[in-house]
């Protein structure tokens, strides 16, 4: 595998852009698209909240009844969620008038969304910007860049990432592009992921990669502990690249699934580090668990600890919240056998075994925790299964960004 640069536009066939439509923001760009020239495999996973947005509830029938995509609007500012009857006309119109515009079906329009609750983005503006942006778009890196920085809502940086792979002697590429920095928590969150791939494979099998894969990359992230009402995550595969099907779960599938992961998992690890007003990502990684969902209920417990993302950000090693939160995840394990760590670039330090605390500079314990990305580490020494969950310190600027974000 080999990371390349750019994001959604790097596999062939695939067509992206990013304008400014004035839907909530007066001065950035705030919809994007991403098309694909030939109909795509599609599959795709959304939001656990029993709260679902007229976007996540027209794209969830699309990737259930339709065996191909060919287009995705999206746009920021407004969440077009707890809209009622009157944001899922407004999905149907934006398809229908991508459709017409592109000579497609409007089942083949996967709608996007994100921003504030409660308010329809203005369904003028939408057509405005949707016929802008099919204008706009090309293959380029250029727009692809443009797309990924107008999915943006609360975040500092966009997020995208590609890679190539060999399938049966064809390269293969994968691109994606993401969004999150608040109501981030496992189980899905204010996430948009899109991923465009130009390997030619079943829709059966994309959707199983899909499932497999979503447990341990955005399922593993936590913010602030809100799951929102948009989360969507998307994947588009249009067989440009040309090699052998993808039928069974043979050789092909796990390359291209293992590539699959590692996009997913960037992007997943960059929304937490984007955390809104974060200044450390935090990788809780967990080992030595008697079985494989222990391991992630024990990483995300600790992950969405409130008190252990404040101890961060102080930069004090105060390990008694991380065994508090192992303690309250739900998983019985053994306190005297585990194993605790801190770790990051600037070294690593044990802080518990046998029970209780042991030995360690405080000094030396706030140098590591000071840096961009801190590592816990804990060894359960009950088995042999692991998972590692992703989030970030918890700010006074989290505060300030939440208490004003209808602004």
């Amino acid at each position: 595998m080999k990371k390349i640069e750019g994001g959604i536009t790097g596999a062939k066939g695939f067509e992206a852009a990013g304008v400014a439509a004035n839907i909530k923001y007066q001065d950035r760009k705030d919809m994007a698209l991403v098309y694909s020239l030939k109909p795509a495999v599609c599959a795709g996973t959304f939001t656990t909240n029993v709260v679902k947005a007229a976007p996540v509830l027209w794209d969830m029938k699309v990737v259930k009844e339709q065996g191909n995509a060919r287009l995705i609007i999206i746009n920021s500012g407004f969440a077009n969620a707890c809209t009622g009857a009157a944001g899922m006309e407004i999905c149907r119109k934006t398809a229908e008038e991508a459709a017409k515009l592109l000579d497609i079906k409007a089942e083949e329009v996967l709608i996007g969304s994100t921003g504030v609750i409660g308010v329809s983005p203005p369904l003028e503006k939408l057509l405005a910007g949707t016929a802008l942006l099919i204008k706009e778009k090309s293959a380029t890196l250029v727009s692809g860049n443009d797309a990924a920085t107008a999915i943006m809502t609360t975040d500092t940086v966009k997020k995208q990432v590609a890679v190539e792979i060999m399938i049966g002697g064809k390269k293969v590429t994968i691109g994606g592009m993401s969004k999150g920095s608040g109501m981030i928590h496992p189980n899905m969150c204010t996430m948009l992921a899109y991923v465009t791939t130009d390997v030619l494979i079943t829709k059966e099998m994309l959707t199983d990669i899909v499932n497999e894969i979503i447990a341990d990359t955005y399922n593993m992230i936590s913010v602030d502990g809100d799951t929102s009402t948009n989360d969507t995550f998307l994947v588009l595969a249009n067989g440009e690249a040309g090699n052998p099907c993808i039928t069974d779960k043979g050789d092909d599938y796990q390359i291209f699934k293992e590539a699959l992961f590692y996009v997913n998992e960037y992007l997943a690890k960059e929304m937490a580090r984007d955390g809104e007003g974060a200044t450390t990502l935090i990788e809780m990684k967990v080992v030595g668990a008697a079985n494989k969902e222990d391991a992630r209920k024990l990483a995300k417990s600790v992950i969405g600890s409130s008190l252990v993302k404040s101890a961060v950000y102080g930069r004090d090693a105060n390990w008694g919240r991380v065994l508090c939160a192992l303690g309250y995840s739900g998983v019985m394990f053994d306190p005297d056998l585990a194993e605790l760590y801190f770790g990051s670039a600037a070294g690593k330090v044990k802080i518990y075994e046998k029970g209780s605390g042991v030995a360690f500079s405080e000094e030396e314990a706030k140098k590591i925790l000071s840096e961009k990305a801190v590592t816990i580490f804990i060894n359960m020494n009950m088995g042999d299964e692991s998972a590692t969950a992703w989030g970030c310190d918890l700010t006074e600027d989290y505060v300030k960004i939440n208490a004003d974000y209808r602004s």
